[in-house]
């Protein structure tokens, strides 16, 4: 993984990054995000019955990890504002309907 600030930056790491997944795994194709400074780990839990009835429980913000273990839950996040939680928790629910889940 490498982070790039700079299009100097951007072409130096494609090219090594290219490199290393041919030498290391024999193919080199590769993934490229964006990269998020101090993201938020923000989680939404749907229910869902069989008649088609979806709901979303309250996020819960889970950025504090360690090795990607979870350290500390907090719920409700104390970084989300009323509009987005809301949002954010109706797009949950939608994709859950939408995909048949």
């Amino acid at each position: 993984m490498r982070i790039a600030f700079t299009d100097k930056e951007v072409v130096e790491g494609y090219k090594l990054s290219k490199g290393e997944a041919l030498a290391f795994f024999g193919d080199d194709r590769i993934m490229i995000e964006k990269y998020i400074q101090d993201p938020k780990h923000i989680e939404y839990q749907i229910l869902g019955d069989e008649h088609g009835n979806y709901v979303y429980m309250p996020e819960r913000e889970c950025s504090v990890q360690r090795r990607n273990q979870k350290v500390i839950e907090e719920a409700p996040s104390s970084a989300m504002d009323p509009e987005t939680r809301k949002r954010m928790g109706e797009q949950a629910v939608s994709l859950a309907r939408n995909c048949g889940y």
